[in-house]
């Protein structure tokens, strides 16, 4: 799935291209793309129809689309989820799953998923001043939102009894921040994952938050990090980030800070990288 920077990006194409204009038709082509609106297409089409798309908002790694009634447009892009841009008309890409059409007669919103992980649904915004679809109700700020409490974030990754790397993916602890950037963030900060959370100080844990932050922020300004032809803009443009990665995918490659080799290691069922000299394992 994607992480905060390259979600952003698609955000702000979202907030650029379809935020202000109405929907005139909605069309889903594939029964998988909407397999988490269980009350089915029929539904979807007729609570989106006519209604007018207000804001295009993000928490962490979650993108929706408000609209002029009380439902917001969830989508889960999943590991090769697409929403594009593309003029009316233009032919339709190979694994178009749902389109929306606007009453303006301009470009239209495509949903393109390869892999048919990601999807659609249309939930209920929360009344709180948040406004989360109710799905997403549960997950943390990220450490790019303005409102984000970095003492707290600490707090609660301190109190869970587990491995910092794996509390920096816990998206109801602190948001945004998947496999690649904790690698990062990681190395930045010069601390093994496997490091647990209850023998960190509050400076370690604000250290790698910190750094969290500063390379998700780089990832942002190049457009995010595309591996492949599956991560890209509403425009269909890749990120370009991959070229700045100091350890993620850099196996046995020198560490930019030390000459070591970077190491692969295990995790999850993916893989964790970092320097064997910058970031010792812990002992036991």
């Amino acid at each position: 799935m994607p992480e905060l920077p390259e979600v952003e990006v698609v955000r702000r194409g979202l907030a650029e291209h379809v935020v202000g204009r109405r929907v005139s038709e909605v069309a889903v082509l594939h029964p998988r793309a909407i397999r988490r609106h269980l009350p089915g297409a029929h539904d979807l089409v007729a609570r989106l129809t006519g209604r007018t798309v207000t804001a295009a908002r993000r928490r962490g790694k979650y993108l929706w689309l408000e609209t002029d009634s009380s439902d917001a447009v969830l989508a889960h892009l999943g590991m090769s989820g697409q929403l594009l841009v593309s003029d009316r008309g233009s032919a339709a890409q190979k694994h178009l799953r749902a389109r929306l059409v606007f009453a303006d007669a301009g470009p239209e919103l495509r949903f393109v998923d390869q892999r048919t992980f990601g999807g659609l649904s249309v939930e209920q915004m929360r009344g709180d001043p948040d406004r989360l679809p109710a799905p997403i109700a549960h997950i943390a700020r990220d450490p790019m939102d303005p409102r984000f409490d970095l003492d707290v974030a600490v707090s609660a990754i301190r109190r869970r009894r587990t491995e910092l790397k794996r509390a920096l993916l816990d998206q109801t602890l602190v948001s945004g921040i998947g496999n690649i950037y904790a690698d990062e963030a990681l190395w930045r900060a010069r601390l093994h994952g496997a490091r647990p959370t209850a023998t960190l100080s509050r400076a370690a844990v604000r250290g790698v938050l910190s750094a969290a932050s500063e390379v998700m922020t780089e990832a942002l300004a190049q457009g995010g990090t595309s591996f492949d032809a599956l991560y890209v803009n509403v425009n269909g443009n890749s990120g370009y980030f991959d070229r700045s990665l100091n350890v993620y995918g850099q196996a046995d490659r020198p560490c930019a800070r030390c000459g070591s080799s970077i190491r692969r290691e295990p995790f999850m069922n993916r893989s964790s990288y970092s320097c064997p000299t910058c970031q010792p394992r812990p002992r036991g």
